[in-house]
């Protein structure tokens, strides 16, 4: 393969080189995540994906496409890339679950300077991995490798999903009201926003990235993968109304929640009912970090809210630690103008 080429690996008779091992490897990985859906073997350019609309009266496809910034040097500077892929897929698919939409396939971009078999296998790896844990089947995507844009060792990954909801069933959040209940679902660590910040403390103060930090390590800590939340809130959609949900990324709770909500509503967020992981104390301390700009930068310990009914909270909260996920009632609406309100 030539300098600043690609190959595609849709496992649907596309045009590449099937000698080439990068590929080998990637369509063994890509096949473990397929379902009967994904028609495979067939010659084309591109993945091939059936969609059964028998279960839905007004089938709508929900798509998302996204990244994981700057996360990718802390993955490579940990010798992390296997986890990696989890985040491309995670920023994906919670923003399509979000709208209560069912995930079905995902495609993936990955550039880097000079293709390489080890890497390159282990970011797929994740990526699949990312896509089984979402009941989607990864159909394809590209590989391109441009040795005059990336320095060598370098590489960017970007993702794409698409799910699909009835239409009567699409959660925007026109249904929240006041007296609706908030409920915070636990993140795993800072999930893949604000890594421009903290590898800029990494890099001013200059800790042992190994040394303890709680059970793990502190490098471990910081690159924990985004949780994926697919199967808890298709679990959830199965038994409660849920009037809306947010998915807590860059921006923290006000500019992602204020997504959702309607003109004559308010919400308030009490930040003292859920205790903030350990990993956002060290990056507020070490970064002398105001409690605003955390709240604007980070999910502070909250991956995702839910906007309920009052007399599903305790069902609710019962089924997500039943599900192994540690939730807490954060807030309640009240009738406003559309203003959110932490304290």
């Amino acid at each position: 393969m030539g300098k600043d080429e690609s190959l595609t690996y849709a496992d649907s008779g596309v045009d590449i080189d099937t000698g080439n091992e990068v590929v080998s490897v990637i369509k063994s990985i890509v096949k473990d995540t397929y379902d009967d859906s994904v028609l495979s073997n067939i010659g084309g350019f591109g993945g091939l994906y059936e969609l059964h609309t028998r279960d839905y009266n007004r089938p709508i496809l929900v798509s998302s496409t996204d990244g994981v910034g700057t996360k990718v040097k802390l993955a490579q500077q940990l010798g992390k890339n296997h986890l990696i892929g989890i985040d491309l897929v995670a920023m994906c698919v919670n923003d399509v679950i979000a709208q209560g939409a069912k995930p079905l396939f995902f495609l993936d971009y990955y550039a880097t300077s000079k293709l390489d078999v080890t890497t390159t296998s282990q970011i797929v790896s994740g990526i699949a991995n990312g896509c089984k844990d979402s009941s989607m089947a990864l159909i394809g995507g590209e590989t391109a490798e441009m040795p005059g844009l990336y320095k060598s060792g370098d590489f960017d990954l970007a993702g794409f999903c698409v799910g699909v909801v009835d239409f009567n069933n699409i959660i925007d959040g026109k249904n929240i009201q006041k007296d609706n209940l908030l409920i915070g679902i636990s993140s795993s660590g800072p999930h893949s926003n604000g890594y421009s910040l903290i590898r800029k403390i990494i890099e001013i103060r200059q800790p042992d990235l190994q040394s303890k930090f709680g059970d793990t390590t502190l490098g471990n800590a910081l690159i924990e993968p985004t949780v994926i939340y697919v199967q808890p809130i298709l679990n959830l959609l199965e038994k409660f109304k849920i009037n809306g949900i947010a998915h807590i990324t860059g921006g923290g709770f006000k500019d992602n929640i204020v997504r959702i909500l309607p003109k004559d509503c308010d919400i308030t967020i009490e930040t003292n009912t859920w205790e903030q992981p350990e990993i956002f104390n060290w990056i507020q301390n070490q970064g002398n970090i105001s409690e605003d700009e955390m709240l604007r930068t980070f999910n502070c310990g909250i991956g995702m809210v839910l906007i309920i009914e009052n007399s599903d909270k305790n069902n609710v909260l019962d089924t997500l630690k039943e599900l192994g996920y540690d939730s807490y009632q954060i807030g309640n609406v009240t009738k406003g103008s559309g203003h959110i309100f932490l304290r």
